[in-house]
């Protein structure tokens, strides 16, 4: 089958923006020369959202690009609802886009009597209709179980890697630093890729009290500048523990790294305050003007939405993504 042909199986791309992530769909529509499909997404007095297409989809591979991120419920009810209103107006394959999955650390039951929610948020997209879906370094492997559909799992690395490669020359005797053990082996991807050193963090919980944590070094980060990565920062604690205990261990600059900037709370403040020289972190999440103010020049944004663009390209002419990252 020709390559024209076998692009028609599901119909042309069509793009919907979920109101998460309207500056990432319009950077995705525009790195692949498409406009934004027209839809209404009213809220009324009551809460409930309203949404209608404003044009028919009948046949047509469609892209609902939608990130999770605060406010949670709003934004993963309007995904669904998106969804569900695409299904039913006879779309020929829908494919949900979400930079940032909700939930994502409640995988397991790790204790008795709670949910496994992110299993549910699974199920509800594919009871709206999902055909596929396509996020970014979902903060538990085993998430992609959950689901019974095709999904593309993307990682921030790829999009990180040559922004640190570029960056190592202006550091001095670089080490990467996990802020603990759950990201150790990511960790070890990133300090292959620069061929240097990895250190990690390991957490210990003293006696059953809440907080009360010992923080062992491993490793050696004296007269170093430091690279700390992790997947996402939700309230900082972590991460301002790790900046603490490798300033106290004679680092010299630290780098904050991390893809998903949930930053919720008072995470940007007390991140500001930090002793660092520059945070590095992806969109796939917004953070509000009044957030990046805070960080000043020190705050990098990278973009992913070429690498969505591509993958949904790909996804729509039934071409390898995996061949993107030589997978």
């Amino acid at each position: 089958m020709t390559g024209g042909m076998h692009s028609l199986l599901y119909g042309n791309i069509h793009l919907f923006a979920g109101s998460a992530s309207l500056d990432l769909a319009q950077e995705i529509a525009g790195e692949l020369g498409l406009e934004l499909c027209g839809r209404d997404v009213i809220e009324f007095t009551n809460e409930n959202l309203f949404v209608k297409l404003h044009s028919s989809v009948r046949g047509q591979d469609c892209y609902v690009i939608q990130t999770t991120s605060t406010p949670v419920h709003r934004n993963l009810m309007e995904l669904l609802i998106l969804t569900q209103t695409l299904k039913l107006d006879s779309a020929g394959r829908i494919t949900v886009v979400v930079p940032y999955m909700c939930y994502g650390r409640s995988d397991r039951k790790d204790q008795p009597r709670v949910p496994i929610t992110a299993r549910l948020v699974a199920d509800m997209i594919q009871v709206a209709g999902a055909d596929r879906y396509i996020t970014m370094d979902l903060h538990a492997g085993q998430i992609q179980g959950f689901f019974s559909i095709p999904g593309d799992v993307l990682s921030g690395y790829h999009i990180l890697k040559p922004f640190l490669l570029a960056k190592q020359a202006e550091m001095y005797n670089p080490v990467v630093l996990t802020a603990d053990l759950g990201f150790a082996k990511n960790g070890r991807r990133y300090a292959q890729a620069m061929n240097i050193p990895l250190v990690l963090i390991e957490k210990r919980r003293i006696d059953n009290k809440e907080n009360a944590e010992a923080l062992t070094l491993i490793g050696d980060l004296r007269d170093r500048d430091v690279i700390l990565i992790d997947d996402e920062i939700d309230t900082g604690g972590s991460m301002v523990e790790a900046i603490q205990l490798a300033k106290l261990h004679g680092a010299r600059e630290i780098y904050v790294i991390f893809i998903h900037p949930v930053l919720s709370a008072d995470a940007a403040e007390r991140l500001a305050e930090q002793p660092v020289r520059e945070f590095v972190t992806l969109n796939t999440i917004p953070i509000d003007e009044h957030k990046k103010a805070l960080f000043g020049d020190r705050l990098t944004v990278l973009s992913v939405g070429p690498l969505l663009a591509e993958v949904i390209k790909r996804a729509n002419a039934g071409t390898s993504v995996g061949a993107m990252f030589n997978e």
